[in-house]
This record gives C-alpha cells, structure tokens and sequence, in this order.
C-alpha cells in the first residue's frame, strides 16, 4: 500500500482527492474497484495491475468510460489502453542484484531460487535477468527453485522443502524481499542462517531491517515512490492538457542496490537519498 499512500500524498498536493484501494492481486476485486471508480466520474486512475493478462479487462472498461489509466508497478500484455506503463527496470535490477549475491555467496556450489507469481511479468524478468549473470558461472549450479508468488509464508514453506532436499546449498536468490523473509525465517529456524545467504528484491521496510541486523544481504530497491508521484503527475498533466509529458506510454525506472554500505541512506519507504 506504501505506492497507495505516496500517489495519494501527490494527488492531494496537487488538489486532488484520492480513493486508495487494495485488490491484493485479486483480477475481481480489481474489476470492483475499477466498477466503483467509474461509478464516482473518477478522473484518473492510477493502478498497480493485479494479472498481466487477467487485468488488460479492467483497464479497458476504464478506458471505455473514458477515464484515462496509468499503470504502476507491473504491466499488462497490451499497449495503446493506458496512458502510461511506469515500472522498474527489472532486468537492470535483477543483473544488479545477481552480481552483489555472487559477490556474497561466492562463485561455485549449489543455490536455490524463488520466483514470483507466473501471471506478474516481473517474475520471469527478473528469474531470466539473475540467470544471465549467474550461468556466467559455470561452477555455480542452480538445483532448485520453487514458485512462492510472491508471498513470505509460502518462500518459508518452499524454503523448507528445498533445504530437505539440497542441504548442501550456499545461498538463495529472491525474485522479491517477502520470499528472501520467509526463506531467512525457515534457514534460522533450521540453524542455517549463518552458512546461507540470502538476496532480496523491491526494498521493503522489513528487508531494511533485515539487512541492518545482517540477516539479508542486500535488496533491490525498486524507485516506487519516484514513478508513483511521477505517475500522478503525468495523470496531472494529461488532465489538463490532453498528454501525459512523457515520450513512450511504457517507461522504466533503474533500481538500486542496498547493502549495510549504504541502508542507513533509505529515509522512508521506497526511498533512499541520493
């Protein structure tokens, strides 16, 4: 919800007022709020899409009552419905990320992965970017990775598995810090924090804690306070003026690395200063 607050910080700033809703990755929920939103003669909507696929309905039917909608945080499989598609450059965070776990865990023996939900495009983005950088490695095996969608429980449960079958592995790789938790979660309850490191993606409050009592590696920071102010802004503007300001309807932010080097820099939520 931290994108919720922080678009509707901007929007207010801006003269707006804002409904922030969560759909929690639901494709019904989402077509309700949309539903609602619609009903209200909304004048933009800003939303992180809940399906890749399964959410390109909601945005049309906005777009059929003519309310213009700029996407955040994850993409649809169409373009030419939003206005705009503001997201984080997976790949580059995900090559980012890759090179410091390396750096961490060493360049050879066993790892395992966790990866995202299958129907949020960000998840084989960043799966395919840590594997351009790791199969570098020839000494470096992946042999296990599990789906965990996303969720801290389920990178705790699937964590579990993979350290039953491959308790020789050096480290994990985390397609976002809720998984990276849940995994640390069960390696602690293991006793195997210490011999397995593992790496974080998105740059949550907990991963900050996490890094700063050295039981995460490191994060990668996904810059969503910047596109979600940036996001209202662009609405701003297209409300106005009939165009966003920006050049392309899909554009990508550069992630950034936190380690315990620089942690102490992330001043709130989704934020690091410069």
């Amino acid at each position: 919800m931290a994108e919720g607050k922080i678009a509707a910080a901007e929007a207010s700033k801006l003269g707006y007022t804002a409904n922030v809703s969560a759909h929690k990755g639901d494709t019904n929920v989402e077509s309700n709020l949309v539903d609602t939103a619609i009903t209200n003669h909304s004048v933009a909507i800003i939303l992180d899409p809940a399906n890749a696929s399964g959410s390109v309905g909601a945005v049309r039917k906005a777009v059929a009552a003519h309310i213009p909608v700029f996407l955040v945080n994850a993409e649809i499989n169409q373009s030419g419905l939003a206005k705009a598609q503001l997201v984080s450059n997976n790949a580059q965070g995900a090559a980012v990320g890759a090179q410091e776990w390396v750096k961490r865990v060493g360049d050879k023996g066993h790892y395992a992965e966790l990866l995202g939900s299958p129907s949020d495009n960000n998840a084989a983005t960043r799966s395919n970017g840590y594997n351009t950088v790791l199969s570098q490695y020839p000494d470096l095996e992946r042999v296990a990775e599990q789906v965990a969608n996303w969720d801290r429980t389920q990178g705790h449960d699937k964590m579990q598995s993979m350290l039953q079958a491959h308790p020789d592995i050096i480290g994990v790789i985390s397609g976002n810090d809720d998984m990276a938790l849940g995994a640390i979660a069960a390696l602690k309850e293991a006793g195997k924090l210490k011999t397995i490191k593992v790496g974080g993606f998105d740059g949550s409050p907990d991963a900050i804690a996490a890094i700063k009592s050295g039981q995460l590696q490191y994060t990668v920071l996904q810059p969503v306070a910047t596109f979600a102010r940036k996001a209202v802004d662009e609405a701003d503007s297209f409300i106005r003026t009939g165009k966003t300001g920006a050049a392309e309807e899909k554009q990508l932010f550069n992630c950034i690395l936190i380690t315990e080097q620089n942690v102490g820099k992330y001043t709130e939520p989704f934020t690091i200063s410069e």
